[in-house]
């Protein structure tokens, strides 16, 4: 979208979007942070859809953009000025007429640069708001004066809340818990913490990897909920690492926060299909396994990644353990030395690493540095040429981690190691038409 024709969409879309909330009121879940937004949106739309009627932002539309859509309940047009005047016609179908609407909405709010969440304090009203990991360094810290001016812009979505509101954080991430300062600013709100931490609101207990193939692979992840007195049991499928359990322990503090049932909670997360290119556990061709984490890349996402690996070694199991990293964008100062940090993870974690991008080299460095051997470390400077050549490399049992930011288009490598390509359209991040041309 050409950024005049881009303005001029967003300022009508905004302005009907401001109407329907206007006219229909339905009640506001928005969710923020700078790890797992969008997996913790799917999640509480799972934990909602049996009891509730309910609307979720699709994919990750989180922007200036996607909310408003999301609350018109209409589809990206990208640029074509011939389906944006659809659009726009169909909000005007909900303003003047009466029309089923969801009596919930889940939003995810992203903050690219300053003042994109400040933006929406003026006309979006929630009565819940949960805010997810807020790590040292951030992505996007580029476009910020620091990683807490980056804070500050995710923690002015709690001025959207209602009097009477509920705040939901992340109770393990120190930075997010530290925002719970910020309740006496809107009255009568009440506070709910999840996590793994005894302290936590609503937590999980017992977290281990479901194993259930003769291979030996990880399917999934198994936890116990609790909260209060209440304790159900929980299966995951198609994904691996405790972090990505997190959305679900969220997604429960906001059933009970609504009060529901940890029941209720739990019999609708069981329907949660974790969103694509987050820790997706795909098979791989030679009978190999593939983590696919593509969909974007951050310092900590990285560092939970590679963690994550551990889970895959059993006694059944005697595979390499492989990383393919490619850059971390827009962390402006703290690049350098963030890629060498993950370069010492991969030395600790991995057998074999390929790098993808000219700042992932300072990750191979990192890994050098670290007693990584120099034989194993390869280097690429875009994701095709490295797919290309990790597809004579894997050999039987290996398990592959592939991780990027998003400009890099890790997801490339993965279809190139899918045993079944064909599934890429179901499985992969960025597979509609507009992405591909790009």
């Amino acid at each position: 979208m050409q950024t005049f024709f881009k303005k001029i969409i967003v300022t009508i879309i905004t302005w009907e979007a401001r109407l329907v909330l206007r006219k229909y009121k339905p009640n506001v879940i928005a969710v923020t942070g700078s790890v797992g937004k969008t997996s913790t949106k799917d999640a509480i739309f799972a934990a909602l859809q049996k009891t509730e009627h309910v609307r979720k932002s699709q994919k990750s539309f989180n922007s200036e953009v996607g909310i408003p859509l999301t609350i018109l309940g209409a589809q990206n047009a990208w640029s074509n000025p011939f389906r944006w005047l659809l659009t726009i016609i169909d909000g005007l179908f909900l303003i003047i007429f009466t029309a089923a609407y969801p009596k919930w909405l889940v939003l995810e709010v992203g903050a690219d640069r300053p003042g994109d969440i400040r933006s929406l304090s003026g006309w979006l009203h929630t009565q819940v708001v949960v805010i997810t990991r807020l790590p040292d360094v951030p992505v996007h810290v580029e476009y910020f004066d620091s990683p807490e001016a980056v804070i500050e812009e995710k923690a002015s979505l709690i001025n959207t809340l209602v009097p009477g509101g509920t705040l939901v954080l992340s109770g393990d991430d120190a930075r997010t818990r530290a925002l719970e300062r910020r309740l006496p600013e809107v009255e009568g709100a009440k506070l709910l913490t999840f996590g793994f931490g005894d302290e936590c609101d609503v937590r999980g207990e017992g977290i281990e990897a479901l194993r259930d193939t003769p291979e030996g692979w990880p399917v999934g992840m198994s936890a116990t909920i609790v909260a209060g007195d209440d304790r159900a049991k929980l299966n995951i499928r198609g994904v691996l690492g405790k972090h990505s359990f997190l959305p679900t322990l969220g997604a429960a503090a906001v059933a009970v926060a609504l009060g529901k049932s940890l029941g209720q909670a739990v019999d609708g997360l069981r329907a949660y299909d974790p969103p694509p290119g987050r820790m997706r556990l795909i098979p791989g061709i030679k009978d190999t396994l593939i983590i696919d984490d593509t969909y974007n890349s951050s310092p900590a996402a990285v560092a939970a990644a590679l963690e994550a690996l551990n889970l895959c070694t059993s006694d059944v199991h005697t595979g390499r353990k492989i990383a393919v990293l490619g850059d971390m964008l827009e962390l402006g100062r703290a690049s350098v030395g963030e890629h060498k940090k993950l370069g010492a993870l991969c030395a600790k974690h991995c057998q074999l690493l390929l790098t993808v991008g000219f700042r992932a080299h300072d990750v191979a460095e990192g890994a050098l540095d670290n007693g990584m051997a120099d034989a194993d470390i390869l280097q690429f400077e875009d994701s095709s040429k490295a797919g290309a050549e990790l597809q004579n490399l894997v050999k039987e049992g290996d398990v592959v981690l592939c991780k990027g930011s998003q400009g890099m288009r890790m997801e490339r490598i993965v279809k190139e190691l899918m045993a079944d390509p064909t599934k890429a359209p179901e499985l992969l991040v960025r597979q509609d038409a507009e992405w591909k041309k790009r």
